[in-house]
């Protein structure tokens, strides 16, 4: 299987995301009236002077009505995932809020960011949106959690900061229900002190395409650097829970990391755990349906590709693929796949598993991953050289065989698949042992995973 979602969510496994919102709301349409033929110009003249009023301050707005920018923002908020977020699990309104998302500060509630006036962001002028899309910062000054990726947001350009918002005032239907309250521990609900953490953490400025690159490479970038912020989950968090590397320029950017106790893989070149066996086409087709390259997706991941990557045109998930494919690797130690037909001389994986580990992967996992882990192709994923099953961090595998899962359902894809859960099946002892016996055959050479492991992450998601 390939990696969660672009960004920590709490909840089943087929929701994604994680960052907080806080309301967004413009002003939608300012009505003068109409003078009729027997009218007199002392009616006229001051809804003249009203009109000539709101001229001036439209000149600062998009044309909102127009459905092909409508039309536009309603595309650009799937590929920035805004449902996915925004939506409560099973059944909340779309873009309602109500979606609880785990961070460092605590437990973090999205917002309801449908045009209704009091409890959604129908009030937002465009300069409020803008600048909470961007700066992190809604009206009367009060600072977003950096859950959400307002960093990334950024870089996103006028024309579809514009969209957006056209879409989100006119193509939205207003949910008059408020979210509930993110209510965090002291000190992180001091929301001013969030203003440091902008100043040393938070990049600024659009996105701005290479001149060396061509046209494909750089839409990539910035898809990927902005609305669909990768950088949220697959990229490894400091002290401040900032991203380590915003853009390609930093090697730890997309090198992987833990969001929500699931770990986002590395989508950077490594052979290993990262791209470096996948073609541009498999990854295309990965984002599109869940499924390429003989792996699928999992955990927040598949509600990324349910609610964004799947209405994605061709020509942009192309896109993606060839910026992601262009990512050097991280060149850190990590598995190793060659296929079992070579002769291996293991480095990291045990010689010989245990018996254990053999039984358990031919009572269990044999019948839908096939005894030589090869799976079946658009159903069950392969776990002989799948980079998610040979990579240094386990946080995903394990919790796969704890939780269960299951994969996208979507348009163009094949039908959902379940994973059964074994944490009442199986010990901790017996999935270390299955595990490392999966890290370990048919040409993988990945470290073992112990009981400890095990034992501390179902103890982690017990919480």
């Amino acid at each position: 299987m390939l990696g969660p979602r672009f960004g920590p969510r709490r909840g089943s496994a087929s929701q994604c995301a994680a960052r907080g919102r806080s309301p967004l709301r413009p002003s939608r349409h300012v009505w003068f009236g109409r003078v009729g033929n027997g009218g007199t110009w002392l009616l006229a003249f001051p809804a003249f002077l009203l009109c000539l009023a709101g001229q001036a301050h439209a000149q600062d707005q998009p044309a909102a009505s127009a459905p092909a920018l409508i039309a536009r923002g309603e595309y650009l908020a799937k590929a920035a995932d805004c449902a996915g977020c925004h939506t409560a699990p099973m059944g909340g309104a779309p873009y309602a809020g109500g979606l609880e998302m785990t961070s460092p500060f605590g437990t973090i509630v999205s917002s309801n960011i449908t045009p209704d006036r009091r409890f959604g962001i129908g009030a937002y002028s465009y300069a409020d949106f803008e600048r909470a899309l961007r700066e992190g910062v809604a009206p009367g000054n009060k600072r977003l959690y950096p859950a959400m990726p307002y960093v990334s947001f950024s870089k996103v350009s006028d024309d579809d900061i514009r969209a957006l918002y056209a879409y989100m005032m006119n193509g939205v239907k207003p949910v008059a229900k408020p979210a509930p309250t993110t209510r965090v521990p002291f000190p992180f609900n001091q929301r001013w002190a969030l203003a440091f953490w902008d100043f040393v953490f938070a990049p600024s400025g659009h996105f701005q395409p290479s001149s060396d690159r061509d046209a494909q490479w750089n839409r990539g970038a910035y898809l990927v650097q902005s609305l669909g912020h990768c950088g949220s989950c697959h990229t490894p968090r400091g002290v401040g829970y900032q991203e380590r590397g915003y853009d390609d320029s930093s090697k730890e950017y997309l090198s992987g990391g833990v969001n929500d106790t699931w770990y986002a893989p590395n989508l950077r070149g490594d052979t290993g755990s990262g791209l470096g066996r996948v073609s541009q086409d498999e990854l295309a087709a990965f984002l599109k349906t869940g499924h390429g390259a003989g792996v699928a997706a999992f955990g927040s991941m598949v509600g990324t590709v349910e609610d964004s990557l799947q209405y994605l045109s061709d020509d942009d998930l192309h896109a993606i693929s060839r910026y992601l494919k262009a990512l050097p690797a991280t060149g850190a130690a990590d598995g190793q796949y060659k296929p079992s037909s070579q002769s291996v001389e293991k480095t990291r994986a045990p010689d010989k598993p245990s018996a254990t580990g053999t039984a358990v992967y031919a009572s269990f996992c044999a019948q839908c991953h096939q005894a030589n882990g090869a799976g079946i192709s658009q159903t069950f994923p392969k776990l002989a050289g799948n980079p998610m099953v040979i990579s240094e961090d386990t946080t995903s595998l394990i919790r796969l065989l704890v939780e269960g899962g299951n994969s996208p359902a979507t348009v163009s894809g094949p039908p959902r698949q379940a994973m059964p859960a074994f944490a009442g099946i199986l010990t901790d002892a017996q999935i270390a042992e299955v595990l490392t016996f999966i890290r370990a055959s048919w040409g993988n050479d990945a470290r073992p995973v112990t009981t400890s492991n095990v034992a501390s992450l179902r103890s982690e998601l017990h919480k």
